[in-house]
């Protein structure tokens, strides 16, 4: 993918910052007599087969609740330090070893690339090229449970690289264990999602409709195909009641047979619109699907939809399927469209808008844009499911312009995530010479406590890919050209 490139600016004058500042604090509408909880809580829980969580999967754990056990960056001046790799990377990982695996896609030659980075400065300490794919194929990600990457590869393969220092005492990436799904995935297929169950066995789901379940240490791949015309865009996720999947038309819940056969347990369609709209990746929901829940922290499954002027936070019981609540998000910004995981803890739900998000390239088969292109509005969302589960409420509805997927910290209570502010404040478009900020939030109230400007233009575009909260308390965000590392103190 092309990058434009643009000087960066080490630092904005006070005046502007303050703008800002202000404009962020101003964004929030918080309803009247709305009661926030204090705590958020519980969350999935671990999945034995996964690394640690917050810090396995893209979405923290194989529930893709966005959360994360560890605080991020603590008291002390912030700063941030831009890890040039020359590529985009979506997937920033953390082991129980504490070093960050991170996969990327070059801007030139785009062979997906696995890098090793040093905990201390985030410096790329040795890589590993996988063969290419399509452009979502390899972009899921999980670390196993022994701080192995677990990735399907352009030649439909599923391998697990290891880490470790060779006899010299330098680090090397290899292919610890490699199992072909070709037999399961057609040549002009890919696969785009892929999570552990609690029996070690990986689903994964294609771009084309097809769900598996492949157990690499006996060689067995089972497989069902979703109706005609239903594609997967995004990941999958997975909880000790089985595995959520959601369609460009609907979500699934996934069980196994005694022999290992996926199947159907329920089925809830939503509305996908007339069309692709701009900020958005596909046609459909831009949602990972969402466990979350006030018991188990898997009670329910949260996705967003796809409707044509006012996009919905759809809620379903895990147990049967049946809808919560379809309640309207993002309606302060005017962006109807999410093409992010939402945050789900207890029973919150945070909904982070990309409606009219600049992507520089798209996946195969996206099809046009209605309308062609938009400014981009942003816009957060806290939506509560009603503690007997009969429903939900909006908390609080703001403009903020996430250019990043949000994480929530359960440490802290506390939102982190990257902003794309205007070049001129008060303005709603994008431009390559745009600031980006690191900003904390209050999840309680949607207002922006802490922030720092991380650097200007198109070389920190963050894409609306995933941060990572690691064990030294850095925020790890990937960008368009690398990772940056954002620390404290």
């Amino acid at each position: 993918m092309a990058v434009p490139s643009a000087r960066p600016r080490a630092r904005r004058r006070p005046l502007v910052a303050a703008l800002f500042s202000a404009l962020a604090l101003a964004a929030t509408a918080v309803p009247a007599g709305a009661a926030p909880t204090a705590d958020f809580a519980p969350v999935p829980p671990h999945n034995p087969y996964a690394g640690p969580d917050g810090t396995a999967t893209m979405h923290g754990d194989t529930g893709s609740s966005d959360t994360t056990p560890l605080a991020g960056p603590g008291a002390g001046n912030l700063s941030s330090k831009r890890v040039a790799l020359a590529s985009a990377c979506p997937t920033v990982l953390v082991g129980s070893d504490g070093h960050p695996v991170v996969l990327c896609t070059p801007i030139f030659g785009q062979v997906p690339t696995v890098h090793l980075l040093n905990p201390a400065d985030g410096s790329s300490l040795t890589t590993l090229q996988l063969t290419k794919g399509s452009l979502l194929g390899g972009v899921y990600a999980y670390l196993d449970d022994q701080d192995r990457l677990v990735v399907v590869d352009g030649s439909r393969s599923l391998l697990r690289v290891a880490h470790r220092k060779d006899a010299s005492g330098k680090w090397r990436l290899s292919v610890d264990r490699s199992l072909s799904l070709a037999s399961a995935v057609p040549a002009d297929d890919a696969v785009t999602g892929l999570s552990p169950d609690w029996q070690g066995r990986v689903w994964f789901a294609t771009g084309n409709g097809v769900v598996g379940l492949a157990d690499d240490r006996t060689g067995q791949v089972s497989t069902l195909r979703l109706p005609a015309g239903e594609r997967v865009a995004n990941s999958i996720s997975t909880a000790p009641e089985g595995t959520a999947v959601t369609s460009t038309h609907a979500t699934y819940l996934l069980t196994a047979a005694a022999d290992g056969t996926p199947r159907i347990a329920w089925r809830q369609a939503y509305d996908r619109g007339q069309a692709r709209k701009p900020g958005l990746l596909s046609w459909g929901s831009g949602s990972t699907p969402t466990f979350l829940g006030p018991k188990t922290g898997t009670d329910y499954v949260a996705i967003v939809d796809n409707a044509d002027t006012t996009v919905r936070l759809k809620v379903y019981r895990t147990d049967g399927g049946a809808e919560i609540c379809s309640i309207p998000v993002l309606q302060a910004s005017g962006g109807p469209g999410s093409e992010n995981s939402p945050i789900g803890a207890g029973n919150s739900v945070f909904v982070a808008g990309t409606y009219g998000y600049p992507y520089p390239a798209l996946p195969d088969g996206a099809g046009p844009s209605v309308p062609s292109s938009a400014d981009f509005a942003g816009g957060l969302t806290r939506v509560d499911i009603r503690p007997d589960g009969t429903g939900c409420a909006t908390v609080w509805d703001n403009t903020l312009r996430s250019a990043a997927v949000p994480k929530l910290s359960t440490a802290t209570n506390t939102l982190h995530t990257v902003v794309r502010d205007p070049l001129i404040p008060g303005t709603k478009g994008t431009g390559i010479l745009d600031p980006y900020r690191y900003v904390q939030i209050d999840p309680a109230t949607g207002r922006v406590t802490r922030s720092q400007q991380v650097g200007v233009g198109s070389l920190y575009d963050t894409l609306q890919m995933a941060g990572t909260v690691a064990p030294d308390g850095a925020y790890l965000q990937g960008t368009v050209t690398g990772v940056l590392r954002i620390t404290a103190g």
